[in-house]
């Protein structure tokens, strides 16, 4: 690109002039002479290059700073003449020469690769920005590194799209883009990194190797027209593709190995609160990417460092942030194994048992219980342990409910309780006996602490486990618990959030599942049918819409009329009967399915 030169005097208004376009605010090759103050800056451009848009623009302002300070302090031998020498040498040196000076002083990885093989293409591709360096935290460099090696995964996955279709161009861009991202992340990783082990080092060489490669055999091919020779090289480069993946996923497998094991020995090591707090917090942040990583981490012995931390005293106030982590940790199974031998439950339970640990504690001790024993896995039938504590825990965890003090921590204490439900049908038993249903039904008259569809749902589950008991029947009518069931069937999302979608589904479905579960008893079908809620289960039967489409609320409101029509079958209308209660049930459930919003 041909030399641009700048004015800028006063308010700044640029004159410039060039006879190709050029994007000035990034360029990198650019030599910036200081002369007095009261004068004009001169800057003169020679091989302008454009620099990726910086999703942080205020990382940008920083770093081009920085690049304007190191510009005008120039070379060592400078320092040591006049000022006014200093400056005329400046003026007098061939702008290149001068670059090249300062090029040591100046440079990121980033820099030479795009000078060499910035593509300049018409196509947008999102991934291409380049992510500038700087001085971070652990964890904020571990999540600068995650963040490159899902661009360069990204990358590699479109590069493989690109090469079934023969754009050769395109993959050739790409793998030059891929390179650069490549030799980016190591060079960022061993400029914050300690004590890297040699398998690591093996692994960099050969991935920078392949990929050094690949450009290689990329560029032959955009070098030649020949289909013969290029359908030849295809399998070629598809195999080297494949190879620099695996070596990809080694690498990056051995250097998050590799920072686990660092947090853990600061954990273990560290009598500093502030330095174990920080080393949990950066552990805490990559359970958040992923199952993957939460395997690393329980492996490498995560789920017994954090636990030790939980039975030192000296540590109290980082219970609820290691608690946090541990719950993320034990959504794998890896976890739960660590945690059954480390008698984890054991911990829990002292925890939630000691009343001189915060609100805050107890609510991250519960969350713990609510993964663990969550249905959703497959592998909570060997905590043997817990059976041996339930009733402990249980207790403790129908206090934390009835003594919370907000939304979240009731939501935490009744999600623990809902999942024992589905853990062991002795739950329940424990549950009755200890008035839960009065102390939940009373929480739900309170809307600061039951104020969302997530938390009604955990309430509506365990009454819906319950109600299987006989003694359940008589609690729900003292306690006006058919009110709240019949409310439940009108619960909608107010936001049109999925999430929220789904959790208002669930408490329709839940609460008429329960209310078919209690109606075998007349007095409570009996206060059913005073409440209207036949005509609120045919509104959800006929009405797409106000079930939201759900044919999971659809089988739980046929059956639950179906119940109270056996009750009360006055209460029906003769369309109804024959549609929604004589058929079978299958028959009635496909007849809903297909009705047009018209029909009802």
């Amino acid at each position: 690109m041909q030399g641009t030169t700048l004015l800028l005097v006063g308010t700044f208004a640029i004159d410039l002039i060039a006879s190709r376009t050029a994007f000035l605010c990034h360029s990198f090759c650019c030599v910036y002479l200081l002369l007095p103050f009261h004068c004009c800056f001169v800057l003169t451009s020679t091989a302008c290059a454009s620099l990726p848009a910086c999703t942080d623009s205020s990382l940008w302002r920083s770093a081009h700073k920085n690049r304007l300070n190191m510009a005008f302090k120039g070379e060592d031998h400078l320092d040591s003449l006049p000022l006014p020498v200093q400056r005329m040498h400046l003026i007098q040196v061939d702008s290149v020469q001068r670059w090249m000076e300062d090029l040591k002083l100046m440079t990121d990885c980033e820099c030479m690769c795009i000078l060499q093989s910035k593509p300049i293409s018409i196509e947008k591709d999102e991934q291409n920005e380049l992510i500038l360096s700087s001085q971070y935290s652990t964890c904020d460099n571990l999540q600068l590194l995650l963040k490159r090696a899902w661009i360069i995964s990204t990358e590699l996955t479109r590069i493989a799209q690109k090469l079934e279709k023969n754009r050769w161009q395109r993959v050739h861009s790409m793998t030059v883009r891929v390179n650069c991202h490549v030799r980016s992340m190591i060079n960022e990783y061993n400029t914050f990194t300690r004590n890297s082990s040699e398998e690591m080092h093996q692994f960099e060489k050969l991935l920078i190797d392949k990929c050094s490669e690949f450009t290689a055999f990329t560029e032959r091919c955009i070098q030649t027209e020949d289909e013969q020779i290029l359908k030849s090289m295809k399998s070629c480069i598809s195999e080297t593709l494949t190879t620099i993946a695996q070596y990809f996923g080694q690498l990056i497998e051995l250097v998050l190995t590799h920072e686990v094991q660092n947090l853990l020995r600061q954990i273990e090591l560290s009598d500093s609160v502030y330095i174990t707090e920080s080393a949990i917090s950066s552990l805490f942040s990559l359970t958040q990417e992923g199952a993957h990583l939460c395997r690393i981490i329980a492996k490498e012995g995560g789920v017994v460092a954090l636990f030790k931390i939980c039975r030192q005293d000296c540590f109290r106030c980082l219970y609820p942030q290691t608690l946090r982590t541990l719950a993320s940790i034990c959504c794998v199974e890896e976890g739960m194994h660590q945690l059954e031998k480390v008698d984890g439950i054991l911990c829990l339970a002292d925890i939630l048992t000691d009343n001189t640990h915060s609100e805050a504690t107890h609510a991250e001790a519960a969350a713990v219980i609510a993964q663990i024993t969550s249905p959703h896995l497959r592998f909570t039938q060997h905590l043997s342990s817990f059976l041996e504590n339930m009733e402990e825990i249980v207790t403790a965890l129908v206090k934390l409910c009835q003594e919370a003090s907000s939304g979240e921590v009731f939501l935490l204490a009744s999600a623990a309780l809902a999942n024992i439900t589905f853990f062991d049908t002795m739950a329940c038993e424990i549950l009755l006996q200890l008035n839960a249903m009065k102390i939940l039904l009373a929480a739900c008259s309170d809307k600061h602490i039951v104020d969302t569809p997530y938390s009604r749902d955990q309430v509506v589950t365990i009454l819906a486990n319950m109600s299987v008991l006989d003694q359940c029947a008589s609690e729900i009518i003292q306690g006006n618990g058919v009110q709240l069931l019949m409310e439940m069937l009108f619960e909608r999302s107010s936001s049109g959030n999925s999430a929220e979608v789904a959790a208002c589904e669930r408490v329709q479905q839940k609460s008429a599942v329960t209310l078919a579960r209690l109606s075998r008893d007349p007095e409570v079908a009996d206060a059913a049918v005073k409440l209207s809620c036949i005509p609120r289960l045919i509104k959800l039967c006929r009405s797409p819409t106000e079930r939201n489409n759900s044919d999971s609320v659809l089988v739980a409101c046929l059956a639950a009329l179906r119940r109270l029509a056996v009750m009360s079958p006055d209460g029906l209308e003769d369309s109804d009967f024959q549609q929604l209660v004589k058929p079978r049930l299958v028959d009635s459930f496909l007849l809903c399915t297909n009705m047009e919003e018209s029909f009802v």
